[in-house]
């Protein structure tokens, strides 16, 4: 199985996890959060995403969600990777952490697009989507 580190900005990352907990009724195994506060150093950042990263992984490597990309604590989390064996996808969201909680014990690349899909899947314009899902009326004649 698949690890999973959540990181994020302040409380973000464990917000998701607690939200996983609510909607699943429990916290899932092998599942991690670093939440970063904006006085820690990129070393500090790096020691704690480290620390994560081995609590995290059951052997199989650790897919890191992260909120957004580019910030000091992903860019620091990048310089972790290990293609195969631990991975970054940034724009973490619930329905992404679901997905890739569900599908956790697939192989690395095939988790990954799983994610990504579940990320995409998640965004919706509600009033589209209301919109798109009516029935079409046929013409009068």
């Amino acid at each position: 199985m698949i690890g999973i580190l959540v990181l994020g900005q302040k409380d973000v990352a464990e917000g998701l996890i607690r939200a996983v907990e609510h909607t699943l009724g429990t916290r899932p195994p092998a599942i991690v959060a670093v939440g970063i506060d904006y006085e820690e150093t990129p070393e500090q950042i790096g020691e704690r995403i480290s620390k994560q990263l081995a609590r995290a992984d059951q052997g199989d490597g650790v897919l890191i969600l992260a909120d957004v990309f580019g910030t000091t604590h992903t860019n620091v989390a990048c310089r972790m990777l290990k293609p195969g064996r631990v991975e970054l996808v940034s724009g973490a969201s619930l329905p992404m952490l679901l997905r890739t909680l569900t599908y956790r014990k697939l192989k690395m690349p095939e988790l990954i697009d799983r994610t990504l899909t579940g990320g995409f899947n998640g965004i919706i314009c509600a009033t589209r989507a209301k919109r798109d899902s009516k029935p079409k009326r046929k013409a009068r004649r």
